[in-house]
């Protein structure tokens, strides 16, 4: 027991976990709006939003979800890397999905927002 009772495994995890989850949080922030920018959107959140609508958007929706899941196997080893890894894992997944649907292949003039 560390000081106060508090586990000292508890304690390493606090102190190493915390700022490897902000670096790959602030990581992940940077390179998606590298990648928002080299295929047009005007912000991160419209790219991360977006229906894949190229191969190479599919490629880099795919690329994502595969980065966020091995995270969160390393997680099984570092618990907090799970956290990070779901970040991508559910913006890359999510776009793997509306592609595989087929959405956003054609602009529907009837559908509302359109």
């Amino acid at each position: 027991m560390g000081p106060l009772g508090v586990p000292e495994l508890l304690i390493v995890f606090v102190v190493l976990g915390l700022p490897i989850l902000v670096v790959v949080v602030l990581g992940f922030g940077v390179f998606s709006a590298k990648r928002a920018r080299s295929f047009g959107y005007a912000s991160r959140r419209e790219y991360l939003r977006a229906v894949p609508r190229t191969d190479a958007e599919r490629r880099d929706a795919a690329d994502l979800a595969l980065k966020g899941l091995v995270l969160c196997m390393l997680g099984l080893l570092f618990a907090p890397l799970v956290l990070a890894g779901l970040i991508p894992l559910f913006y890359g997944g999510r776009k793997l999905v509306y592609a595989s649907m087929g959405l956003g292949l054609v602009d529907d003039p009837d559908e509302p927002g359109a």
